[in-house]
């Protein structure tokens, strides 16, 4: 709040509390009303920066003073002995200092018409972010606890969200009012240097910046709070200046799996499948939206309000959704799923108890002989990361081709030609759906073709490849179970307007798709193939199904460290062997037909079974 003293003509002065942004006028609305006919509705405004408190005239005939001189535009930032003269009123600003040690200017800067726009672009920056500031500050109490300072935080807030832990609440609060201010106070340099970013390269503009923030950091020394570390808070400024922001240490972290901005201060992170609340922010809407950009441009992509989501990726090949308003109503959203910087392998799900071993050996043995295979699973279920080392078994003498809406895949192949989609212009034209992609791929002599995911008419293609000598591709789909999966990929091949038959296109499922692999996420953040289930055939126009290996949920199992509770359970096989291994065996492959047999819960005795190897197709049709 700011304190005005407030004296008319000869009259004795009074005192007044009005809002960190306040206008003076004779308009019933005005936060300070002054009567008077030299006064406009709203003559005047008062707001307050981070260097002090600025007097702006808004373009009443009157005009304003300040200490006798004309104001034109803007002055500031006020002194307490600072007289204001609007309309006979003198009024005076008695807190307008800083609360808290301040970024001072190196004097008052009157804005008048002769002066040069040069503080434009750190002005803007200020006006949006003045409003913004309370809110955050509120933002971070309300999803912090408030300890002393140098207490952190490990308890979950009652939202039902917990925070990460080791958190220090009150530097993470003293750290983000400072980076504010050294943020506004870089702009306003850089601008008064007249240097033109846009020419400028990545490697130069972040170069230049460090040095810049470098000066700051040397002007303000004195008055930075002495627990706050000098180094963090340089690069933390430098990120959101030049990098993607308070989101670059969380790239860096490898347990983080998933990045939720749900605004500029509401950050979530996923640990280990856990949501987790972090404390870090953004200094404002402008700051998301500049980190948006910086993401998008190079490549090739754009958001703005005519397009106001886009799909991208990062260096690291890390999946990227953003959307921006008028479609986001709390400010810009960003979501970025992070992808391990170390090459996974089955046997990396196998200790993170995604699947078994057996369930690991047969997918292997299914992708080398060949087999189409269809990933499905939902939202984050880690379809893309199971298509990725199922993608790598393939040998490497083949010739692949990828197909993404945003690349994501990291196949480690040497004959490798990966292609991605492309969304329409300014003028809506020039975009190249995956269908189209995936046509042309036929005439570039591929040995496997492998698709991100299919999501709409490209389904129709990629069944036709498959039965059309293109064995061994492989692609994704959102389906809960693998019944669904093959009714949804009915509703996408009709999607592509051909107005076939469903018989007909239950026929090309049937005889294109080997292999269904089911991936589910649990409620506790846990994958798992849940199923992997053979295409046998048709019969009676129903696609027919054979469930080669399951997982079996036992509940939940007691709260850990962090009362999460985990599902529990185990993986078995379903007693039936796949068709195609009698193809396999009829040409020498050396197969374990174990791998199939059930497995009991722990704790019960496996009974002896007959020998599979005995078993005929007529006795396993039957079982089934």
């Amino acid at each position: 709040m700011l304190d005005i003293e407030i004296t008319a003509g000869d009259g004795a002065p009074h005192l007044l509390e009005v809002p960190d942004e306040a206008i003076i006028g004779k308009g019933s609305d005005s936060d300070i009303r002054l009567d008077g006919w030299r006064l406009g509705k709203e003559h005047a405004r008062l707001y307050r920066t981070p260097a002090g408190v600025v007097v702006q005239d808004l373009g009443a005939y009157i005009g304003l003073s300040v200490n006798g001189a004309r104001v034109d535009s803007q002055y500031g930032p006020l002194a307490a002995s600072d007289v204001i003269t609007v309309g006979g009123y003198r009024l005076r600003v008695l807190n307008s200092m800083p609360e808290a040690p301040q970024v001072q200017a190196a004097s008052p800067v009157s804005r008048s018409s002769s002066a040069p726009a040069r503080n434009r672009q750190a002005t803007e920056e200020l006006e949006s972010s003045r409003h913004l500031a309370a809110r955050a500050a509120e933002a971070v109490q309300a999803a912090l606890r408030q300890p002393a300072l140098g207490a952190v935080v490990d308890a979950a807030p009652a939202n039902g969200f917990a925070l990460v832990p080791g958190v220090d609440v009150r530097r993470k609060e003293l750290e983000f009012e400072w980076r504010k201010r050294i943020h506004a106070k870089l702009l306003d340099t850089m601008d008064l240097r007249r240097h033109d970013v846009s020419s400028m390269s990545d490697e130069q503009l972040r170069t230049e910046s460090a040095t810049v923030i470098r000066t700051i950091m040397r002007e303000i020394d004195a008055d930075l709070p002495r627990e706050l570390d000098r180094a963090v808070l340089s690069r933390q400024v430098l990120d959101e200046a030049v990098g993607l922001g308070p989101l670059e240490e969380l790239l860096a972290d490898d347990t983080v799996s998933e990045i939720m901005v749900n605004r500029y201060d509401e950050i979530y992170v996923e640990r280990n499948g856990r949501l987790l609340r972090h404390p870090l922010t953004f200094t404002g809407d402008r700051a998301v939206l500049g980190v948006i950009e910086r993401i998008v441009a190079p490549l090739g992509r754009r958001i703005d309000e005519s397009s106001p989501m886009v799909d991208a990726r990062l260096k690291d090949g890390s999946r990227v959704n953003a959307i921006i308003a008028p479609l986001a109503l709390k400010g810009p959203a960003l979501t970025i799923r992070k992808f391990s910087a170390r090459r996974l392998t089955s046997q990396d799900l196998v200790e993170f108890g995604a699947l078994s071993p057996n369930m690991a050996d047969f997918l292997q043995i299914c992708v080398e002989s060949r087999k189409n295979i269809i990933v499905s699973g939902g939202t984050g279920s880690g379809k893309t990361t199971l298509l990725n080392i199922l993608s790598n078994f393939i040998p490497s003498g083949e010739r692949i081709i990828t197909v993404e809406d945003a690349a994501e895949l990291k196949l480690h192949h040497e004959h490798l030609i990966s292609l991605e989609s492309r969304p329409p212009n300014l003028e809506g034209k020039g975009s190249v759906p995956i269908r189209d992609l995936v046509k042309n791929t036929l005439r570039m002599r591929p040995d496997r073709i492998v698709v991100g995911e299919c999501r709409g008419a490209e389904a129709l293609d990629m069944l036709q490849a498959m039965n059309t000598g293109h064995e061994g591709s492989l692609t994704t789909l959102h389906a809960n179970t693998p019944r669904d999966g093959l009714a949804r990929l009915e509703t996408m091949v009709l999607m592509a307007g051909m107005d076939l038959p469903l018989t007909a296109i239950r026929e090309q499922i049937s005889s294109a798709v080997d292999v269904v692999v089911q991936q589910s996420r649990f409620a506790c953040g846990s994958r798992k193939v849940t199923s992997i289930t053979e295409l046998t055939g048709m019969e009676s126009g129903k696609v027919q199904l054979q469930e080669l290996f399951r997982f079996v949920s036992q509940g939940y199992g007691n709260p850990d460290q962090h009362g999460l509770k985990r599902v529990q359970g185990y993986f078995t096989g379903c007693d039936m062997v796949p068709n195609f291994y009698e193809e396999l065996r009829a040409v020498g492959a050396d197969l374990d037909m174990d791998i199939f047999k059930p497995t009991l819960p722990p704790g019960h005795e496996q009974v002896e079974r007959r020998d599979w190897r005995t078993r005929s197709s007529t006795d396993r049709r039957r079982a089934s």
